[in-house]
């Protein structure tokens, strides 16, 4: 086997993870979101830990944290990612599913427009087509719905936020997100320690405290970590044996299954207006998808000419 085709493989693996996500967060429904991010943070730094110092790589984590500003990128990306997890862990919970498929589909073309925004990048006729046309699906659903998908935007633009920080780091991708929540590992302490011991209550209101009085919600919470950190892992081993425009194919398994865990599954309901807007997203991504290959296949031949 090659290593594209492994590549490929671990590619396919860490979306099916996350992609099938939704079934899991759901089987925690019964626990306050906020516990269940704080209990996400830890456990994922224990699962990170764990991978970092088999490959030999416990030492990197320092990378994103030695030096000020990198402290601050990090800090700031920790933050974004933790709201991003939170809203999703939420979406899930109240049986919002599919607006959270939704965000994770348009995430892609925010990210263009963030790359336009804050790195001087040139957006190209097609990628221009494709934004409008995630912008006429996000309207109608608006218009229709007779309210903005806030948890759609609010997911892609979070995600686009957190890619934007990311790309100024430059690190190793399982150790970077271990330093983040390495960062945030003090915060879920003391609040599972004021849940445990003081009785407080999320925003939700709902009362927690499952973790050890509750054998199966234990189990769950601590495979949080595994849930995050595994699919992290097979990226990095994909990221570093396929090319990008393939990883960006890839990568659209994980909407997708979240949009047939909300609609087959958890039988969100799919209005006349979900049916109009999500066909006109996927051929955005389609014509998005099609002009990266075919830039890709240029910058290529542009390669072999000059003898790169």
């Amino acid at each position: 086997m090659t290593e594209g085709i492994k590549g490929v493989l671990a590619m396919v693996g860490a979306c099916t993870i996350w992609g099938l996500s939704p079934l899991f967060f759901k089987l925690i429904a019964h626990v306050p979101p906020l516990e269940v991010l704080a209990h996400r943070t830890i456990w994922s730094l224990a699962a990170l830990s764990v991978i970092l110092a088999v490959r030999g790589h416990l030492g990197r984590i320092r990378d994103g944290l030695a030096k000020p500003g990198a402290a601050v990128m990090t800090l700031l990306a920790a933050l974004v990612i933790s709201t991003n997890w939170f809203a999703f862990i939420h979406s899930v919970q109240v049986g919002r599913a599919l607006e959270a498929s939704l965000g994770y589909y348009i995430f892609p073309l925010v990210a263009v427009l963030f790359g336009v925004a804050f790195f001087g990048d040139r957006l190209r006729p097609l990628q221009g087509v494709a934004v409008a046309l995630a912008a006429t699906a996000v309207t109608v659903l608006t218009l229709g719905l007779g309210v903005l998908p806030v948890i759609s935007l609010f997911l892609a633009v979070t995600f686009a936020m957190y890619g934007a920080l990311k790309r100024r780091l430059r690190t190793d991708p399982v150790a970077s997100v271990a330093a983040e929540v390495a960062l945030l590992a003090p915060a879920a302490l003391v609040w599972l320690a004021l849940v445990h011991g003081g009785g407080w209550t999320d925003m939700t209101g709902r009362p927690g405290a499952v973790f050890a009085a509750d054998l199966f919600s234990t189990v769950l919470l601590v495979m949080a970590g595994p849930v995050t950190a595994v699919p992290l892992w097979l990226f990095s081993y994909a990221a570093q044996r396929v090319v990008l425009p393939t990883l960006g194919l890839i990568q659209y398994m994980n909407p997708t299954l979240q949009f047939l865990c909300a609609t087959l599954v958890f039988a969100e309901p799919v209005t006349v207006w979900h049916a109009l807007a999500f066909p006109v997203i996927w051929l955005g991504l389609a014509i998005y998808s099609h002009d990266g290959l075919r830039h890709a296949r240029r910058l290529r031949q542009e390669a072999r000419t000059l003898g790169l």
